[in-house]
């Protein structure tokens, strides 16, 4: 079956295009979670008319079909678990147009974030998420997961700027969703639908996003707080005051102590226990008055420190420490266990203070940082997988973590997914309907459900077990 496969995905895209190295298919079948399960074959496409031949041989012989992007994902949404065929996306690289006058983009799936913020930029337009990983991660993976970012608060998330989709089905179909326009009710919204659907339903090949005008002017600073409590009523304040920042940050002391650690400077006085990161765009004057604004409410909400960036290298400074973050957090354990639970804005305290219960409970070590301005709050759980007592605790740890955010009406996942991270916590926040009609819509997608299979309700047990674990330098 395998050679038989090979052979025709040769003659599909060329036999350079088609590979077994160990290597290639170590790399392929592992996300930033570091733990995966090897591919049979990895093919890299380079026309749609080449992912759609994939597809329908895969869809013909039974065959497991994952898509890879940047790999950049928290929650093995790329990881073949099932093994199969990976569909590396690599050569979709390309930004094909940027329409000033319509005011938007239109890409191939493995472009860079970051390079399409640079290139529409330079026309001065604005594409608004902003995913921490943007050095790094790419559109598609972006769509497929409706990434966040610290701007969501103001401006939402990707699902909000993607107009239309080329995608093709599991059968081998091609499928055009949406249009070029911002206005469309015609039909069921496929194009929503396939945002966030974590590469289950039909595999994207390029995407029409909505842009908007750059902002003229931005201003940021940096309050620091006593308290948790403190900064969160802070956040509150600030949207009483009228004002809604494109970014408002918090984090807390354990990961400012990491991120001084890993850049060797401080983001905040010693003793700080919360800062709050806050940035506000738009017209000059308006933006000049929401900032006045903004740092007036953390005044008066007990604010220890208020430090303005006022140039660009001040502001990128800032910036770096925060989007290092994560990786500065790497170093106080062989591995984080990164959850991007979300509850209303104004439950963010008491969220906060079910972390220091688990932390106090479990004795871990517990980080939480993020974007306070809509609840999305990153829990990073430093374990060291080879203490076998420690790995339990943090897995009970997580559950009363995700009980916990559902009764406070919020959810276990706001931009990472489910993959198969989560998927054993599918049930604390939807229903068995609800997971049977999702079902239902899998299968009108993906009948033979051979697309990235075993993700969300369909991972069991033993996909589990078949995972590898990291690998030393991991």
């Amino acid at each position: 079956m395998l050679d038989a496969l090979r052979a025709t995905l040769a003659g599909i895209v060329g036999a350079p295009w088609v590979s077994s190295d160990p290597v290639v298919l170590d790399t392929a079948g592992r996300d930033a979670l570091k733990r995966g399960h090897r591919p049979d074959l990895v093919v890299t496409p380079g026309t749609t008319a080449e992912v759609a031949a994939i597809a329908r041989a895969c869809h013909d012989a039974r065959v497991p079909m994952t898509v890879r992007g940047a790999g950049t994902g928290y929650t093995g949404g790329a990881v073949p678990i099932r093994g199969g065929l990976v569909i590396a996306m690599s050569r979709f690289n390309r930004i094909l147009e940027v329409d000033a006058a319509n005011l938007l983009a239109v890409v191939q799936p493995n472009v860079i974030t970051r390079a399409l913020h640079t290139a529409v930029e330079a026309q001065g337009l604005f594409y608004p998420p902003d995913p921490a990983s943007l050095a790094e991660c790419a559109i598609g993976g972006n769509v497929a997961e409706c990434a966040g970012g610290p701007r969501a608060f103001k401006y939402g998330t990707t699902r909000r700027y993607v107009l239309a989709l080329e995608a093709v089905l599991p059968t081998g179909e091609i499928l055009r969703t949406g249009s070029r326009t911002v206005k469309n009710v015609t039909g069921y919204a496929l194009t929503d639908l396939l945002v966030g659907s974590e590469g289950t339903l039909a595999i994207i090949t390029e995407i029409t996003l909505r842009l908007v005008p750059k902002p003229a002017a931005r201003h940021t600073f940096a309050a620091t707080y006593p308290t948790i409590d403190a900064a969160a009523r802070a956040v509150g304040a600030i949207v009483a005051a009228g004002v809604i920042p494109a970014t408002l940050e918090l984090i807390d002391a354990a990961s400012l102590d990491a991120v001084a650690a890993h850049l060797g400077r401080s983001m905040a006085p010693p003793g700080t226990a919360a800062l709050l990161l806050a940035e506000v765009d738009g017209g000059e004057a308006a933006a000049l008055e929401e900032a006045r604004l903004a740092r007036e409410a953390c005044a008066a909400t007990g604010a220890t420190s208020l430090v303005e960036a006022d140039t660009d290298e001040a502001r990128a400074a800032v910036w770096e420490a925060r989007r290092e973050l994560s990786y500065a957090l790497r170093r106080l354990a062989p591995r984080k266990i990164n959850h991007d639970v979300v509850v209303p804005r104004g439950r963010v305290p008491e969220l906060y203070g079910l972390i220091d219960g688990i932390r106090a409970r479990h004795g871990l070590v517990i980080a939480a940082f993020g974007h306070a301005g809509d609840g999305n709050i990153h829990v990073n759980l430093m374990v060291d997988p080879a203490n076998h007592d420690e790995m339990r605790r943090a897995s009970a740890a997580e559950r009363e973590l995700f009980a916990g955010v559902v009764a406070l009406d919020g959810a276990i996942s706001g931009e990472h997914g489910i993959g198969y991270a989560k998927a054993q916590y599918l049930g604390l926040q939807l229903s068995a309907a609800e997971i049977a009609l999702m079902a239902r819509l899998k299968h009108a997608f993906d009948p033979h459900g051979v697309l990235n299979p075993g993700k969300m309700w369909e991972t069991t047990p033993e996909d589990l077990r078949g995972l590898s674990g990291e690998r030393a330098g991991d």
